[in-house]
Order: C-alpha cells, then structure tokens, then sequence
C-alpha cells in the first residue's frame, strides 16, 4: 500500500486545476466517496494493526495534501491572454494506451496474407442490395439471406448495411481485370446479439481470380494460414458446405481444447468462385477460375487467447484490455 500512496500522491501533484470544469474533475477522481483516496482509506480499515501503524500517517498526509490542493483552487473568471498560459506545466495524469486485441489479430492476419501476394482492398459499409446480395448470387427472396438478415435503410430498401466484405470482392472485380488477387478487411453488420455473436464485427476475406487456379490453391493458401496463426501442430479439416456465391464450398475447422476436452471449431468458409458471380461482374468463367474465402476477426481472436465471450471486446473494461497491452498500462 506504501507504493499505492506514493503512486497517488504523485498523481494529486501532477493534476492542473485551471477551471470548475478541472477542480470537479479532481475531487471526483480523488475525494469523492468512490474517489481513489477513499478507496485507499477503505481497503486501510481492513489491514492489521501493525500496518495500520507505519501506513496511518502517510495515507492522512495524502489526504490532507489532496483536500488543500482542491480547497486552495482559485481561477478567475475572466478570459485569459496568451502570456497567462503557463505551457511548461504538466499535464494531468494520462497513461498510456495499447493496440485492442482485435486490432491486433487483424494487423497479424493481414500480414500473413500479403506475404503471399495479397493486396489490401475496401469499400463502403453502407452498400447496395446488389453488390450485397444479388450479385454474388442471392437474388431477391433467395433462402440464403436468411442466414444474412442485416439493417435496411427504411426509406429506400435497396440499401443495406453490409453482412460480410463480399461487396468489395465485387466492386474489385467490376473495376479491375484479372489476375486479381485481395483481401478485404472491414467492419459487418447482422441482426444477431449473444455470447458468441455481436451486431457489429469484423470479417477478413480473400478473392483470387486468374487463369486455371484450383481448390488445390485454395486449400493450400488456406493450410499455410492456419498455421502461422495458430502454430505447425494444429490439425486442420475440410468439410463440404453450402455458400451461393461459391461451387464448390467448404468450412474449414481446426482441432482446439475445451474443458480438456478436444473439439471442432469452424473458423472460415470458402470455396471456387461461382461462375454466375463472375457473369455478373463481366468475367468469362471459361478462361478465369478463382476462389474465395471468409473469416471473422473475432473468431481467430477468441480461438487465439481463449476469449469464451465476444461481447467483451466492446466492454472497455481495463481489466481486460490490459492483458493485451504491449506495453504495461500504470
């Protein structure tokens, strides 16, 4: 606790009351019932005697300090000149900050991608209901948007807020001609709120288009993936599957540990670009093949340090941010 009370008397210190706004904002990090010094004093009552004897005085000082420091505060009213600034002062407390663990993992997986030739592609969030849908093959009342049910814009439905990054895949091949080779990082959105889902998350897909590309390339790109991420000992498996924008598709999912227990987790969807999406988009299927594929951002990040609860990445809770941070947070 000595250290606590040295760390808080610095931070009393180093705190600039210059205005109400600044004294509020001091009583209430310090002095208020939930204030840090209060904190101290309650955690005080709960040590033994003999260290209530050595800490006693010290906390008392602290307090004293921090009570003139805010009494004492006197700021004038009227507007202050350029020569009144005092710009050699110190600032108020700030520690300092760290990456977000899905930043984190995106700027890892976006790596392993370019180091294979891929180049970074974006689009909009706020899409079209054909780039979103009907043009990789969903056309209007087809069931698999169902599986994709997203915010419309109520006064024209014909706009959307994207349910994957897929749009940019089109976009990319409406304004570019193959060998076409990204992929496409961005925020999504679907009508889906629990433990595992969240209304807002983060996909990282990937297209290929070039001359005789195989699903042979794809299993190959996606195997080199994994690993990086997750290590040369995990095992990997392809499973068949229904996506309508590629023929044929597959769910690829790796071996992990719960509970001591080993299971399956699907971590993506791929497969061969189905060759309507590519009509759409001006592409003659019989001279280009490709594929594609789709993962979540926070699915790998879940699966990489063992998050059970996806809601936690838009908490802000410290607690939780800390364990991430790469450089230590005070």
């Amino acid at each position: 606790m000595q250290d606590i009370i040295q760390q808080l008397q610095a931070e009393v210190d180093a705190f600039v009351i210059s205005d109400a706004a600044t004294r509020e904002a001091f009583r209430l990090t310090f002095l208020s019932k939930k204030g840090s010094i209060s904190v101290l004093f309650d955690d005080f009552k709960a040590l033994p005697p003999d260290q209530k004897r050595s800490l006693g005085a010290p906390l008392n000082v602290l307090k004293k300090n921090a009570e003139e420091k805010w009494n004492s505060a006197e700021f004038s009213q009227a507007k202050s000149s350029a020569s009144d600034i005092d710009l050699s002062r110190p600032s108020g407390f700030m520690p300092p900050g760290s990456i977000h663990p899905l930043n984190l993992v995106k700027h890892e997986l976006i790596g392993v991608f370019q180091g294979l030739g891929f180049e970074v592609a974006t689009g909009p969030e706020i899409e079209t209901d054909w780039h979103n849908f009907t043009a990789l093959n969903m056309p209007e009342d087809h069931p698999a948007r169902d599986m994709q049910d997203t915010f419309f814009v109520q006064t024209d439905p014909a706009i959307v807020l994207r349910t994957h990054t897929s749009p940019v895949q089109i976009r990319t091949m409406l304004s570019q001609k193959p060998p076409i080779r990204i992929i496409a990082p961005g925020r999504v959105y679907r009508c889906d709120s629990d433990a595992t889902h969240s209304p807002i998350f983060h996909q990282i897909e990937g297209l290929y288009i070039d001359k005789k590309v195989s699903f042979a390339d794809l299993k190959q790109v996606l195997y080199y993936f994994v690993k990086e991420i997750f290590g040369d000992d995990v095992n990997i498996r392809f499973r068949p599957s229904f996506f309508p924008f590629t023929e044929p598709s597959a769910e690829m999912d790796i071996e992990w540990v719960k509970n001591g227990e080993k299971r399956w987790m699907e971590i993506l969807g791929c497969g061969m670009v189905d060759p309507n999406v590519l009509l759409h988009c001006g592409i003659d299927p019989e001279e280009y093949t490709g594929f594609a594929f789709g993962l979540g951002v926070e699915r790998i990040c879940m699966l990489k340090y063992g998050i059970s609860d996806i809601r936690l990445f838009l908490e802000n809770d410290l607690r939780f941010l800390r364990q991430f941070a790469t450089e230590k947070l005070v």
